[in-house]
């Protein structure tokens, strides 16, 4: 029995040190910003004359924002002689027919408009785009989703930085139309304001390897070809051609300062779809790409960050394996003093809990400085999220190492109601997010870590019980709220939506 006890430990703690692992790199990525976010790129020189820019706009199943992105488009304070926009449109409902509406609308005022329509949606979102390429006639590439806005001035801040020849992308900082809708974008808000506030800043001023998020950036056209092209190999084309046109050699430049407000998942299913979407493509990215970045001639630093940020989902895995050992391990302690256990356990829970905590409130500092301690009472629900999504995202990444193919599924979106709460209810019949056994299997943990919770509490273990909290809330706010779309998506209950329960009071 000792040695099952040991067991039990030792595989508890070695999972604890594998997840600090990733919570150092999240502490140096806090060290990375604060050094270098004050570096705000500036433009070589300005063009005399400006460049025509291509602008795409891939989109599949739109019907509720195409209009929206088409007028927000035709605003952008750029020469409309200098502008294309191209409509690339794998449809298979009534968007087509709006979009084309819409799109002839535009070519009346003026506007150089390519509308391509296909119909076999072969490599998803980077068979759009890579077959716009096709008819291009810009030398700059700016790629919108169909949920984005952009504000009028984008093009005129981010243009000149391509005065400098070996600048190939630059992309903008994202921004939520939808922020206050319900607790869910709140958390989502959180989420991507660190990853974009925090991680985009410091990597790419502090010269590692960046990203381009898909969309809210212009690419150079020549650097596209140059790094291969899109290719669709993956899940996320973007982080793929990213580091292939870096370990080319082409600068990329992140404009933290320049806002393009987009719309968040509502509803936990589409969330849900989202995140095994990227979790499961930056897996592959990291299978495809890892290798040649070690190859390369980039400092070792550089490559050690590249593979921090390309593996740093396997700590879903990690997680996922923490869920089986947390409470044989509370019952099968082996046979040392427990102030020697607690000099093992409390330093690393620490270490993890602070990384997010200085995470999170360095980039609602920095985005929100008039506001940002009201934003902190919602980072408990960031945590227990976080540990509710492990089953989800911990299933994308085995389907990435075992190769397993899956499609690129939508996110629903839902245009004005999502940002005001009145009637996505009555829209999410149209597009359904796809849905998998995963809730049933997050309830059972939910159910299971709330009897691990209250035996803690009863055994007096009150470090523990505080510990493993947010396990049960994680579970059982994912799984019912998913179960909750799922009943409101068939019909039951579709009068009482929790859809459009704002919080923003």
């Amino acid at each position: 029995m000792e040695a099952i006890n040991w067991f039990w430990f030792i595989s508890y703690v070695l999972v604890l040190v594998g997840l600090s692992a990733y919570s150092l790199h999240r502490l140096g990525i806090i060290v990375l910003y604060l050094k270098h976010s004050r570096k705000k790129p500036i433009a070589k020189s300005t063009f005399e004359e400006l460049p025509v820019v291509t602008v795409q706009l891939p989109v599949f199943n739109e019907r509720h924002v195409v209009k929206r992105l088409l007028k927000a488009v035709s605003e952008m304070d750029y020469p409309v002689e200098k502008l294309q926009v191209q409509f690339l449109d794998d449809s298979t409902d009534d968007t087509t027919e709006i979009a084309r509406e819409e799109c002839e609308r535009l070519s009346a005022q003026g506007f150089d408009v390519d509308f391509i329509h296909r119909t076999d949606r072969s490599g998803f979102k980077a068979g759009a785009l890579e077959n716009g390429m096709k008819r291009a006639k810009g030398e700059f590439i700016f790629i919108l989703d169909a949920d984005f806005v952009p504000k009028k001035e984008v093009l005129m801040e981010m243009i000149h930085h391509f005065t400098d020849e070996r600048v190939g992308l630059i992309q903008t900082r994202w921004g939520h139309l939808n922020r206050t809708f319900n607790l869910l974008t709140r958390v989502q808000a959180m989420f991507l304001d660190g990853h974009l506030e925090l991680e985009q800043t410091a990597r790419n001023r502090s010269g590692r390897f960046f990203t381009f998020n898909g969309t809210a950036g212009i690419w150079r056209k020549s650097c596209i070809e140059d790094a291969g092209g899109w290719e669709h190999d993956t899940l996320t084309e973007d982080m793929d051609l990213s580091y292939r046109a870096q370990l080319k050699g082409w600068k990329f430049i992140f404009l933290n300062e320049v806002e393009t407000p987009a719309e968040l998942p509502v509803d936990m299913n589409g969330f849900k779809n989202q995140q095994h979407r990227w979790t499961k493509g930056s897996i592959q990215v990291c299978k495809k790409v890892l290798p040649a970045i070690w190859k390369s001639k980039f400092p070792l630093y550089v490559k050690m960050e590249a593979t921090a940020h390309l593996t740093a989902n396997f700590a879903y895995l990690l997680l996922f394996l923490l869920l089986f050992l947390i409470f044989p391990n509370q019952k099968f302690q082996p046979d040392m003093p427990g102030w020697a256990q607690q000099l093992i356990y409390l330093p690393i829970m620490f270490f993890g809990m602070s990384s997010i905590l200085f995470f999170y409130v360095t980039s609602q500092k920095a985005l929100r400085p008039d506001s940002w301690l009201g934003e902190l009472k919602y980072l408990p629900l960031l945590i227990a999220l976080g540990i509710g999504m492990s089953v989800n995202n911990a299933k994308a990444v085995i389907e990435a190492i075992f190769n397993r193919e899956s499609g690129f599924v939508r996110t629903p979106k839902y245009g004005d109601s999502a940002q005001t709460g009145g009637t996505v209810q009555k829209r999410t019949g149209t597009y359904k997010a796809h849905k998998s056994i995963t809730p049933l299997v997050e309830f059972l943990f939910g159910c299971f870590f709330l009897f691990v919770v209250a035996d803690a509490l009863a055994t007096g273990n009150l470090v523990s019980f505080i510990f493993l909290l947010p396990f049960p809330i994680g579970f059982l706010y994912t799984s019912l709220a998913s179960l909750a779309g799922i009943l409101l998506e068939s019909g039951v209950g579709r009068k009482k939506s929790p859809l459009s329960a704002s919080s923003s009071k």
